[in-house]
């Protein structure tokens, strides 16, 4: 399948962000990452339940969203409510993922499960068959702009091979430091879906940053 580009709202200006939406509605990107933090799970706070229902109003691409938060269950429903099309939990937060991904599915929403980067790629082995998307952050998550970890294009290789024979449909997404210089190597690894942030909202030309990226 062709490769998606998510940029992430997280590096849009929040005092614009209906005209960074409609940025991205008139992209090539095929979906919007909106990347939710409660200042517990990781040491920031980002969006909420109004501000995604608010995205939601203005986006005319599906919304990507990726809980940093502890005990995400007990907020499953109110973000597909809110607009979620794919709503993705890390496997360092979640205590009963079987339970959680199936409570995801069962929403109408794409389930994922995120991976910081020192988790190693065999915690997905005995759930890898029920998700729609596997997350590898390529940056500690909590912060945007940070610097790309290396070791990311080994960890996308050990879940390709995995998900192979298991899951071959499966999305992997990668999201921090992601650009022009190393997406050409994450796509060549395995990956699939590309988040960017900082790349794309610091761009002169944001339009035609998000299509360079889907045209690789």
């Amino acid at each position: 399948m062709k490769h998606l580009i998510a940029p992430s709202i997280l590096a849009a200006d929040f005092a614009n962000l209906q005209r960074d939406i409609e940025m991205i509605n008139e992209s090539d990107a095929q979906w919007i990452h909106v990347d939710i933090m409660d200042g517990l799970f990781v040491p920031n706070i980002s969006f909420g339940f109004p501000v995604v229902e608010a995205v939601n109003k203005h986006a005319k691409k599906p919304l990507d969203v990726h809980l940093m938060i502890v005990d995400p269950d007990r907020y499953l429903k109110a973000f597909a409510d809110a607009g979620a099309a794919v709503i993705t939990v890390h496997v360092e937060a979640t205590t009963h993922l079987h339970r959680t991904i199936r409570a995801i599915k069962e929403l109408g929403c794409k389930a994922g499960v995120a991976l910081n980067p020192h988790t190693p790629v065999n915690q997905l082995e005995d759930i890898i068959e029920d998700i729609d998307l596997a997350l590898i952050m390529s940056v500690n998550p909590g912060f945007g702009g940070q610097k790309f970890i290396n070791n990311t294009y080994k960890k996308i290789v050990q879940l390709k091979a995995m998900a192979t024979s298991k899951n071959p449909d499966l999305l992997i997404e990668i999201d921090g430091g992601v650009n022009l210089q190393n997406a050409p190597q994450l796509l060549a690894a395995g990956a699939n879906v590309l988040v960017a942030g900082n790349f794309v909202f610091s761009s002169n030309n944001q339009l035609a940053t998000i299509k360079e990226l889907v045209n690789l």
